[in-house]
């Protein structure tokens, strides 16, 4: 039987490389005959009625393609339909923006949206844990301290474009910024304690490609959940670039834990999940196992 995709591409992400290799992308959906609808939004609102008319219509596969908000509004679109039963429809992610890091986290490679394509068309397909906060769902990382400002300071920047708005973000945001309080609750432990930010992964990376919680596993059924506790603003720096190796971990400030359920409270924390903001504290945030059947690699 003729398989039915949608293809839901934000034209605008990657600086416009998203149309750039649109084509070629078609291309590999159709592989084997399937039959391809693309649609191409204007803003997210017009994404978010695409994504979900797709799930409403029943088609097989609904693909998305473009930067960290387009991943995070098909997870969403699908995760929630299957929560309600309605479970016609597979989910299947194409990176084509900056950072890309839940398709990272699931093993295709973020550079490459055509190779993505081709997963899809192969189509293997694995059951993917994720975060839920409330009724939205995380893919990737939530951060909820230094690392969630520099999130909202870097979507507020109309310049750099690119994975180096981020750095501009982080050296901005450093010069203002002191440790915050956290109330913790896991497991049983409630903690009261300073620390500069408190990130939970479902994978393993956020703002393109930072190992912020290094050992994170889809398909665990855990959250891994990193801690920097207080430091000066200049080992916090370089800290930094040590993140993109995990090999800050090894720092005595920084603490991990795996947990089920992580409740975060505290004065004027907010919660970035997949790049986009959340909610304010106080924030759940509950793992789920085998939420969301993603097509990945075989």
């Amino acid at each position: 039987m003729t398989r039915h995709i949608r293809l839901v591409v934000n034209p605008s992400a990657g600086k416009g490389r998203a149309l750039e290799v649109l084509p070629h992308v078609a291309g590999r959906l159709r592989d084997g005959g399937a039959h391809l609808e693309i649609l191409l939004s204007r803003d997210f609102a017009e994404a978010h009625s695409m994504t979900r008319r797709a799930i409403d219509d029943g088609v097989d596969v609904l693909a998305v393609m473009g930067g960290d908000g387009m991943m995070h509004l098909g997870v969403n679109t699908s995760a929630a339909a299957h929560r309600s039963g309605d479970k016609r429809t597979t989910l299947g992610l194409i990176p084509a923006g900056t950072g890309n890091d839940l398709c990272r986290g699931i093993g295709l490679d973020p550079r490459d949206a055509v190779a993505a394509a081709a997963v899809i068309a192969e189509g293997y397909i694995r059951a993917i844990d994720l975060a839920r906060v409330g009724d939205s769902y995380v893919g990737a990382v939530i951060g909820t301290g230094f690392d969630a400002l520099v999130n909202r300071r870097a979507n507020q920047m109309p310049w750099p474009r690119g994975s180096i708005r981020y750095a501009v973000a982080v050296m901005a945001e450093l010069r203002v910024f002191s440790p915050l309080h956290y109330r913790l609750t896991f497991d049983g432990e409630i903690r009261e304690q300073q620390a500069m930010l408190v990130a939970i992964g479902n994978t393993r990376s956020y703002g393109g490609g930072m190992l912020i919680c290094p050992e994170a596993d889809p398909y665990d059924g855990l959250l891994d959940v990193t801690i920097i506790h207080p430091v000066g603003r200049l080992k916090l720096l370089r800290l930094f670039p040590e993140m993109y190796s995990g090999t800050f971990i090894r720092d005595p400030c920084v603490e991990q834990l795996r947990v089920r359920e992580l409740t975060v409270d505290g004065p004027g924390l907010v919660g970035f999940g997949d790049g986009e903001m959340i909610a304010a504290a106080p924030l759940t945030v509950c793992a789920v196992p085998g939420a969301l059947p993603v097509f990945v690699p075989g």
